[in-house]
Order: C-alpha cells, then structure tokens, then sequence
C-alpha cells in the first residue's frame, strides 16, 4: 500500500500556489473547497494528470497559527528527484532565496532539505522515479529535473513499536534498514510512486501540535472501493475508530488515527481528476462539492482571489 496523496496546512492561498508552482515546478491539478470547511480552499498539486503517489494537498487558512514540532506528527515529506539534479535544485532554491539545510544522507541516498513558506518541512531525494509518473511538459522545471512524485513521508511517534506493527502487520509494508532512531520501511515488489515510509522513535520528545507547516494526515492507496472496504472491515475488526466512507469527488476516502496519533486516510484511485475537468484544463476552475453549487456566488466572495499561473513549456 503506497502513498496516494499527502494533505496540509498553510496560510497564504496565493502564496503557496506560487511556491509549488513557480519553484518546485508542480502542476496545479484542482482546485476546490475543503468538503469539511467549505469556506476554504482546498489546492492539489501533483504531476501532469494528478496521478496517485504525486499528490501534495492543501487546506490554505489565511488565520491559521504556526504548528509546533513534536510527536504524533510528520516530520517531513519527500520527493524524488534524479541524482543528476542535485546541482540543479540547490540552485533553484537558493535562487528562489530559499534556505536549504546542510546535506544529509539517509541509507544511502542523498537528501535536499528546505521548508516551504509557511514552515512545511520538504526533502528532494535521489532515486528512482517511478515509470507511473506523467511529466508535465509546461512546468517551469525542465523534464529531467522534475520531481518525481513521493518518496516517503517521516512519521515521529513516541513509541515507534505499535506504528511500525500497523504498518507492517496490516498495511503491508516491509521492515527495511535501521539508521539510529529512523526506520525505513517500503512496500515490497513495487514500482508505484510513494513507496517508502520512515518511522523515527523520539520517546523524550513532546507531542506537537498541528496548524500551518504541518501536515493534516497521509492518505495510502486502495485499487477500488472493495478493497477500501475490506481494508475497513479489518481495521474495526482490529479496533480502530475508521471513519465512514466519504466521497470526495475525486477518490473516496476513509480515516482513522494510527497508534502514534497521526491521521491516516486510505483513498481510492479512481475516478481521478479528471471526472469533471480534462486533462488540458485541469486546476483553471474552481470546484464545489455536491450539494454545495447552489451557494457558490456567497461563497465564492468568502474567498480570497487568486491569480492563476500561465506557463510557455520551457
């Protein structure tokens, strides 16, 4: 079970579309209301169809407090990059007057560390991209520097022991190799974007607390809406508090906290999002959810305007 998307919390709706656009070269793939608070935005950005394991959301809350660091929370989230583009993202970001941190390396792979306007914790990491990912051709990023979709998501728990057996023993990963505190887990025999997770025990740590710069819950992957439900029938079975199923347009989607206090999601793949825009035009419209249209005129004045992104192909 890999990564289907990753959701979080900002401030600046305008600030952060830039920022993923105009920097890390994403494509803007939708852009619609959180389905819970539909008095804020909800931005997606991913590779050039929205494919499943490249998908970074936001809730942007112009009043949003900072997060904290801490336990029961994400530590960082990852992208791919090729090992030929390390040169070129260092000076891109420094270029963009982005701070990056000093290098590091984790089991092997080389790891660009920065954070994203409001705080978000984002690492670049060497490795293989995955053939699942669509370029798209009109980032301001060339083709062979693109990122590559996820490469995993860190999870700092208090007691990594009930994480690592959730994950291992229900979720289907893979225990990898130990680096201190930091344990690498990945889904075995697989291709998809998305594939890794580490899980960092920090016991004497306290617990942080979310808000912008933070990430709001990791969504894993379910082929179809029978696996969703067999995946829930056996988290209840196992005691979990999971969620009901909720349609939300794009993938359906159930919740549940794992031991550590993080919120997990698992989502479908389909239909996509493409169900209500085409490829070409995916992100120039703003989308409401069902039941919700009628109000788009007040709604849409709550809203702070946003000046969309135009780019020639590079």
């Amino acid at each position: 079970m890999s990564l289907h998307h990753v959701t979080a919390l900002a401030t600046n709706p305008q600030r952060n579309l830039d920022f993923y656009v105009k920097v890390l070269g994403l494509r803007f793939v939708k852009r619609t209301l959180n389905f819970d608070d539909p008095g804020t935005y909800h931005f997606y950005f991913g590779d050039a169809v929205g494919s499943p394991g490249t998908i970074l959301t936001f809730f942007p809350i112009p009043y949003a407090q900072r997060a904290s660091r801490g336990v029961g929370e994400v530590e960082s989230t990852a992208f791919t990059i090729s090992p030929n583009s390390v040169g070129y993202w260092r000076d891109r970001l420094a270029a963009h007057s982005v701070s990056v941190a000093e290098p590091v390396s984790h089991f092997g792979e080389e790891v660009i560390r920065f954070a994203d306007p409001d705080g978000l914790r984002v690492d670049l990491v060497t490795g293989t991209a995955s053939p699942d990912i669509q370029i798209w051709s009109d980032s301001p990023v060339p083709a062979e520097h693109t990122l590559r979709g996820f490469h995993s998501v860190t999870a700092v728990v208090s007691d990594s022991t009930p994480t690592l057996r959730l994950l291992t023993e229900v979720l289907g990963y893979q225990l990898g190799e130990t680096s201190g505190n930091r344990q690498r887990l990945t889904v075995p025999n697989s291709a998809a974007p998305g594939t890794f997770f580490d899980v960092i025990g920090a016991p004497d740590t306290p617990r942080g607390s979310g808000g912008a710069g933070s990430v709001h819950h990791i969504a894993f992957r379910a082929a179809d809406n029978a696996a969703q439900l067999a995946w829930r029938e056996q988290l209840i079975g196992l005691g979990y508090a999971v969620s009901p199923v909720r349609d939300r347009t794009y993938f359906r989607s159930i919740y549940f906290r794992e031991p550590g206090g993080i919120l997990f999601e698992i989502a479908t793949d389909s239909p996509g999002f493409t169900v209500d825009e085409t490829v070409r035009d995916l992100g120039s419209s703003l989308k409401f959810p069902p039941g919700i249209e009628r109000q788009r005129e007040r709604i849409e004045t709550l809203l702070p305007s946003l000046q969309l992104p135009t780019w020639p192909k590079p």
